[in-house]
């Protein structure tokens, strides 16, 4: 059974219809346990009802809250979001709350050392507390480990700076349709999105890089080839956590050595689903988590 970390924002999304809980490491723990991996999840909430709410709702997705630290003064954090025709999420993130402020704690050290796979992002190193933490932790994996840098540029709270120290932590990169654009302006890429890859890969040594395109599937490339995916066709209820899950699903299908056609396949069929349920986390049906737990 493979272990796998996620560690970051853990909050609250409001939506429309109600509140989920959201945050991508967590939403990435939780789907890839639901596929067969003993996952944990690295973050904080506040002492308050929120938070207490957030570690049962954790509880009961079957994802460990052995490493979610409780802060007495911060309040746990929330996310407006705002759905559009198309189930775009547009997202509103409170500021200076709890795991803006996570902590390198024994229980994470443990967690981290002993990870097969850990994902980290950009939206939880947008206060110096947490993200001294984060990349502390992330290199306590092992050195065989993957290192999975999520790109989620959120409003401001990124720069080419923070993504560049990230990449240099990473050995895997996923990020989407929108955001590769951005990091071939900030780093100077050119070409193709197959060639902008290439050069993400060869400028920071990466061993695989994801782009995810919505409902246009997606692309994977590393030492051993490159893979393109139509996506599969749903009807799309909101597209929160899609990624997450794709991300989770790459990474058991690139530690279980799969040929890297049938990760893209398996990944875009758990994406896929989760786009056609609201919320990130959604109960995974037997037949979409079978072919993982089969093979982890």
């Amino acid at each position: 059974m493979f272990r796998v970390v996620g560690i970051g924002e853990l909050l609250w999304d409001l939506l429309p219809s109600g509140r989920q809980i959201g945050g991508a490491p967590a939403n990435f723990s939780y789907h890839a346990g639901a596929l067969g991996c003993e996952a944990r999840t690295i973050s904080r909430v506040g002492d308050d009802v929120p938070g207490r709410e957030l570690l049962a709702q954790l509880t009961t997705l079957g994802v460990s809250t052995s490493c979610v630290q409780v802060d007495e003064s911060l309040p746990t954090g929330t996310v407006a979001v705002e759905i559009d025709a198309a189930g775009q999420p547009c997202f509103h993130i409170m500021p200076d709350v709890a795991w803006d402020h996570m902590k390198v704690t024994p229980e994470a050290v443990i967690a981290a050392a002993s990870a097969d796979a850990i994902c980290f992002g950009t939206l939880a190193q947008r206060d110096a507390v947490s993200r001294e933490s984060i990349r502390s932790l992330v290199a306590a994996s092992p050195s065989e480990a993957l290192r999975v840098l999520d790109v989620n540029l959120r409003q401001h709270y990124f720069s080419p700076a923070l993504i560049e120290e990230s990449l240099l932590l990473a050995t895997v990169l996923k990020m989407n349709e929108l955001e590769l654009p951005q990091l071939a302006v900030m780093f100077g890429l050119a070409g193709s999105e197959h060639a902008q890859m290439e050069q993400l890969a060869e400028r920071w040594q990466l061993r695989a890089v994801a782009l995810t395109r919505g409902e246009q599937g997606s692309a994977l490339l590393t030492e051993h080839g490159w893979s393109e995916h139509p996506g599969d066709r749903v009807t799309v209820v909101d597209t929160i956590g899609a990624g997450d899950a794709f991300t989770a699903a790459m990474t058991i299908g690139l530690l279980s050595g799969w040929a890297l056609d049938e990760v893209n396949a398996q990944a875009n069929r758990v994406a896929s689903f989760v786009a056609s349920h609201a919320g990130g986390t959604p109960t995974l049906p037997a037949d979409i988590t079978a072919p993982f737990v089969a093979r982890v």
